[in-house]
């Protein structure tokens, strides 16, 4: 393994206590991270927060073996050490990685093929807001379901991390990115991210909307992240052979749908979770994303996704601004390190 000079014997990170609320959250001292020979090691400037870390907080998401038992799916830093298999790096590169788990840290160790650098004029900060979510919907909406250009696309939660990175990753691609939001200032963002069209479900019934704005075909893709009576509304607004992809199930796990809708559309539903992924596949999306969507991230006209940054220490404060489903964009959490960058 290839090191820094100097490395601590221990570090800070944020532990769960005890299943609960944000209150459980505790930064304390933790055993500093095994770099493996097809790891690097990355001192974290900042890990963003995304909804499985609150579910794995709850109770409801637990670590995958062998994967840290610590929050923080994704980071951004700077390499402090690599493994004796890895090519590619050098110590000090600036980089953001999709983790197993430990990003709540000041030190985490994440497999070679998972990381990628940090877009050429971003903060370390930024960087962080991007991994997770990317690498979700690089491998649902993409991979799998297939988005191409000229599609439509029909985007759930659209202000947000997930839908935020979809409305982006489906405008790179030259797909039309339909955004579903609940206020007019989240209509602003998702615009700028590059919606064509955005649809406020306070005020207008989607299906419906989302007909009239695909000239009564239907959209060719759905990304949801809210599960519940929302099922019935995609099949709706979906087109003949449509895809929809389920990632999250923020308004319930449960659906009623009509099975003769799905049979007479001919509509795939499919639905995934990043984290139990095996690396290999993780490799795949990291050098997907690699090759396909990060050069157009560092063009100087790329609007980056809205970051709001916490003080690590105050994880707990992240956690509930999250939950409250209020905010906009990413939020993320500096570390010491991070916060002298």
């Amino acid at each position: 393994m290839t090191q820094a000079h100097t490395l601590p014997d221990t570090m800070h990170a944020v532990a769960i206590s005890t299943p609960g609320g944000p209150d459980v959250l505790r930064r304390q001292p933790w055993p500093m991270p095994t770099c493996g020979a097809g790891d690097l090691l990355i001192r974290v400037a900042a890990s963003g927060v995304n909804g499985p870390d609150l579910a794995q907080r709850r109770g409801q998401y637990d670590p995958p073996p062998g994967a840290s038992p610590l929050p923080g799916l994704e980071v951004a830093g700077v390499i402090a050490a690599i493994g004796s298999a890895v090519e590619g790096w050098q110590i000090g590169d600036r980089v953001m990685a999709l983790t197993n788990g430990g990003g709540y840290a000041d030190f985490v160790a994440v497999p070679a093929g998972q990381a990628l650098p940090v877009p050429a004029g971003w903060t370390l900060s930024e960087a962080a807001a991007l991994p997770e979510t990317w690498f979700t919907v690089t491998q649902t909406l993409v991979l799998r379901a297939g988005l191409d250009l000229g599609m439509s696309v029909m985007i759930h939660g659209a202000a947000g991390g997930i839908g935020g990175a979809a409305i982006q990753i489906a405008t790179l691609l030259g797909a039309r990115a339909i955004a579903v939001v609940s206020s007019a200032a989240k209509a602003d963002y998702a615009t700028r991210l590059g919606a064509v069209a955005t649809i406020d479900y306070t005020s207008e019934n989607i299906a419906t909307r989302a007909l009239e704005l695909t000239e009564g075909r239907g959209v060719d893709r759905v990304l949801d992240i809210i599960g519940g009576a929302m099922a019935q509304t995609n099949l709706a607004a979906s087109a003949g052979g449509g895809h929809i992809v389920q990632v999250s199930t923020l308004d319930g796990a449960k659906a009623e749908i009509s099975l003769r809708t799905i049979m007479a559309k001919q509509l795939t539903l499919s639905g995934s979770t990043l984290r139990p992924q095996t690396a290999a596949t993780k490799a795949v999306i990291a050098s997907y994303m690699r090759a396909h969507l990060l050069p157009a991230l560092a063009a100087p006209g790329f609007t980056r996704p809205m970051v709001t940054s916490f003080p690590i220490e105050q994880a707990a404060q992240a956690h509930a601004s999250m939950e409250a489903r209020g905010h906009i964009g990413k939020l993320v959490l500096v570390s010491p390190f991070g916060a002298g960058q």
